[in-house]
């Protein structure tokens, strides 16, 4: 398929969002013809599974597959931890009940909890690590249970932050948010009927208690965006501070964005030959 031209870039005032803004009908029309060709057509499934955290994201997806596929062939599946907030619990179930999905409760609990009672000395990050590889385990096994395809829920300002579990959060071989901002995530969850009560809550993974995305980043979501979307079309760090961003934030942005692009690629691997995977060896849709 072709990717669908969203914006241009041009300078403009550093509190605009004009240059994220996105066309909500004709968008969500072409991401549920995405998830119809990339399930359905490339890879010949007809159901997918999908885990539903209660936010906005994996919201978002519930709502995308149910029109791409029929709610009767997604499975949503609700994977809490034993600290895992009621609301993240009920926000999961609201959107079950608004799509019509099925939906599956999964306690990993005793799963990271086995792993975890030999390593006591984990701090919040190992132990949050262990919870989303847990939760990729049981949506990659119900996959193939169920006869379904795993589903990503990604979006793209966490991604280029790195902000995802390796080999957890970002595996599932299809994400229709992949390439969406936040912002844009907001914005398409608004049209699409997502429950106000998800998309104006703080972003949280919920593996700890309080934790919250934009307290981790130290950056508001809005502020990211708006910076990486510049970052990301060539413009210099010091073109930016020239543009009135905080010199402060454009530092801290564009640190998070470089330090982490090896997440956003399979592992590397020592080229030996020119058929190397990845490398040189390409289908043409590769290319």
């Amino acid at each position: 398929m072709n990717r669908l031209p969203i914006v241009c870039a041009k300078p403009i005032g550093i509190d605009s969002d004009d240059n994220l803004r996105v066309n909500e009908p004709l968008l969500t029309e072409w991401l549920i013809a995405f998830l119809r060709d990339e399930i359905v057509r490339r890879r010949g499934f007809k159901k997918a599974v999908v885990g539903l955290s209660g936010g906005v994201d994996s919201s978002l997806v519930a709502f995308l597959l149910a029109r791409a596929l029929g709610p009767e062939n997604v499975v949503g599946i609700r994977m809490p931890y034993s600290a895992s907030s009621q609301d993240s619990l009920d926000h999961a179930a609201l959107v079950a009940e608004a799509t019509g999905i099925n939906m599956e409760t999964i306690e990993i609990t005793g799963a990271a909890d086995g792993y975890l009672s030999i390593c006591p000395e984990a701090d919040g990050r190992r132990r949050g690590n262990v919870m989303a590889r847990v939760r990729m385990i049981v949506l990659f096994d119900q996959s193939q249970k169920l006869g379904t395809l795993p589903v990503g829920t990604g979006n793209k300002t966490e991604r280029l932050f790195g902000y995802f579990t390796w080999h957890a959060d970002d595996s599932p071989p299809v994400n229709p948010l992949g390439d969406l901002y936040k912002t844009q995530v907001w914005a398409i969850s608004k049209y699409i009927g997502v429950p106000d009560v998800i998309v104006n809550k703080p972003a949280s993974a919920d593996l700890i208690v309080g934790q919250t995305d934009e307290g981790d980043f130290g950056i508001s979501y809005p502020k990211a965006d708006r910076i990486l979307f510049y970052l990301l079309r060539g413009f210099p760090a010091r073109r930016l501070i020239e543009m009135g961003f905080a010199a402060a934030e454009v530092e801290l942005v564009k640190r998070r964005l470089d330090s982490t692009h090896w997440k956003r690629h399979l592992p590397t691997a020592a080229m030996l030959s020119s058929t190397s995977i990845n490398d040189y060896y390409l289908r043409p849709v590769d290319y």
